[in-house]
């Protein structure tokens, strides 16, 4: 179990920074989430992976989950969502405006020649 968790965040952690690599705003929109759902992920694993173990502890139960991750993966998943949500305003206002969908901020080769000659 352990083994297909780490490999799963590996493989969004992997695929998250691929994608965050790109030139373009969608894929580095959906590599900013590959990443965060990767950190979820691990901190869903950091409170110990058990099945049917109660999330309280009492005097007969000596199995239990952590609920301290399950909150703050709760947390963080609102968050990414209201990130995510920003991102892409962003990038649709940075697309509306200049129509290219570039994450660098590259002058074009004809503005190169326009500046040179003045």
């Amino acid at each position: 179990m352990e083994l297909l968790v780490a490999s799963a965040i590996g493989i969004l952690t992997a695929g998250g920074l691929y994608l965050l690599l790109r030139l373009r705003t969608f894929p580095v929109i959906l590599g900013i989430s590959l990443l965060t759902y990767a950190v979820n992920v691990f901190l869903f694993a950091s409170g110990r992976l058990t099945t049917a173990a109660p999330p309280i502890l009492r005097d007969d139960i000596s199995l239990y989950a952590d609920p301290l991750p399950q909150a703050l993966v709760l947390t963080a998943i609102v968050i990414s969502f209201g990130m995510t949500a920003v991102v892409v305003m962003i990038g649709l206002g940075a697309f509306l405006g200049s129509d290219d969908d570039h994450v660098d901020d590259q002058p074009a080769p004809d503005e190169d020649k326009a500046e040179g000659t003045s």
